[in-house]
């Protein structure tokens, strides 16, 4: 194989974001989608220009005509889905949150080993320069001891019909969006949190509309997290270390609107600009598959990782529910 051959499983809006990305690249090509109905898939398929089009997820599986795919089903489809695609051979890309239980995400896993596959999150803005910038950073101790991480992600949600407000799919917004902050605390800590302490506030459907949460880590450092559904966009990172502190303007999402930027704040509050090679932001979780499915790399996030972003949404929900801090150990589904 020299080439890899991409189907998307859904026409989910956020396939928008992906195909550009993999049209981009060099070692994959976009050859179907698949809908619940062939008229849908049909119409997606040449709006996009995708050559083939299936009327349902297990035709597409089944059809021998794809190598790599794309899962951005609602958030409670993706660990059945994820496990069929695998079990049909395929490799999987599957959009965050990977699964709701841990029991899923050791489903998929085991799927992925049993037959061979290779099976990653789907977390963009990891791969971005500005991301993997703060990483070395870090791994060069320039920001000494870190104590606090600070970071948020908020939109308005208008769509009171949208799947990402049905309590039975996954919905909520530390689901949806609260992730993004979480993986970027444990990424920036290098692991996951001791213990856990959050809050929300429901919405009329019953899902968090918004979430805050306190990570606490073994060596005394803190993460602050926080998502919301109403209130107007935004996205802002802070790691603040004994030297100074990095501020990260667009973590996660594109620069529609506005410029990123990494700046360095030291200890007497002197800012210095750092400089980062811009990237579109779905570009480098195409090229990290590619590189796993061509060249047989470890996937850049690996599910361990994984596993210990959904423990720790789902810690932050109980400890929410039961208003009192929450040892992450204690989650076993």
């Amino acid at each position: 194989m020299t080439k890899v051959r991409w189907g998307l499983l859904s026409t989910a809006n956020i396939n928008k974001r992906l195909i550009p990305a993999i049209r981009a690249s060099e070692r994959g090509e976009l050859v179907a989608v698949a809908s619940r109905r062939q008229a849908a898939a049909d119409t997606y398929a040449a709006e996009w220009g995708i050559p083939q089009a299936f009327g349902s997820y297990g035709a597409m599986l089944a059809s021998g005509e794809v190598d790599v795919v794309y899962i951005g089903l609602p958030n409670h489809l993706h660990a059945d889905w994820t496990v069929r695609a695998l079990e049909h051979g395929l490799h999987v890309l599957c959009e965050k949150p990977f699964a709701l239980t841990l029991a899923d995400v050791d489903r998929m896993a085991d799927a992925a080993r049993d037959n061979g596959r290779v099976l990653a999150e789907a977390f963009m803005y990891r791969h971005h320069p500005q991301t993997k910038a703060v990483g070395e950073w870090l791994r060069a101790g320039r920001l000494g001891a870190i104590s606090l991480f600070r970071g948020t992600f908020s939109f308005t949600l208008t769509d009171h019909r949208n799947v990402r407000l049905i309590p039975e799919w996954g919905g909520g917004s530390l689901w949806d969006i609260g992730v993004y902050p979480i993986s970027f605390a444990q990424y920036v800590m290098g692991g996951p949190p001791e213990w856990v302490f959050g809050d929300q506030r429901r919405g009329g459907a019953g899902v968090d509309v918004a979430f805050s949460g306190t990570l606490h880590y073994a060596d005394g450092a803190m993460a602050q997290i926080s998502s919301a559904f109403d209130v107007p966009w935004y996205t802002h990172v802070d790691v603040l270390g004994e030297r100074g502190r990095l501020v990260l303007n667009r973590p996660f999402t594109g620069l529609v609107g506005g410029q990123r930027r990494l700046t360095f704040i030291d200890a007497q509050d002197n800012a210095e600009e750092v400089p980062v090679e811009e990237q579109e932001l779905y570009s480098g979780e195409v090229e990290d598959m590619h590189d796993a499915v061509l060249d047989g790399r470890p996937p850049y996030l690996g599910l361990d990782e994984t596993r210990n972003h959904v423990r720790t949404v789902l810690a932050l929900y109980e400890s929410a529910r039961r208003g009192e801090r929450v040892f992450v150990e204690e989650i076993s589904d």
